[in-house]
């Protein structure tokens, strides 16, 4: 929004599952902090204010969360089994109340949201979390 100009950008709405690195509302976040613990450990030349770095790591905490569903069975069918049967995973990057869900029919893991308008120079959370597919 900076290169637009703030002043150019007052009041648009957009929506989010993530939470943004650069609001301070998530400074004592208990997600947040494991997001910057990991960066610090794992990545530390990576921008943090980069929403393409908390993405990247929000699908890896999904990973993550497959890998040990799977146990000692690593085989590609297990793995996708389990990718296929997420119920209701909660990730520290991921807004309150967005949970990540798929099954065998629908693959698509993040399916809520949450609106957000753009006021001074950040985004402010409005509403409440609400699903994206098609028919609500």
């Amino acid at each position: 929004m900076k290169p637009a100009g703030f002043e150019n950008s007052q009041n648009i709405i957009s929506s989010n599952y993530l939470k943004d690195t650069s609001d301070p509302q998530w400074k004592d976040d208990a997600g947040m902090k494991a997001f910057d613990e990991f960066l610090a450990k794992y990545f530390p030349e990576g921008n943090r204010v980069d929403s393409s770095v908390m993405y990247g790591y929000t699908v890896a905490q999904g990973m993550v969360h497959v890998l040990k569903q799977c146990g000692d069975n690593l085989t590609r069918e297990n793995v996708m089994k389990q990718a296929a049967n997420i119920k209701n995973l909660e990730i520290g990057s991921l807004l309150p109340g967005v949970k990540v869900n798929t099954g065998p029919e629908d693959f698509a893991p993040i399916s809520q949201l949450q609106l957000m308008k753009f006021k001074g120079e950040k985004w402010d959370l409005f509403g409440e979390v609400i699903s994206g597919d098609v028919g609500g």
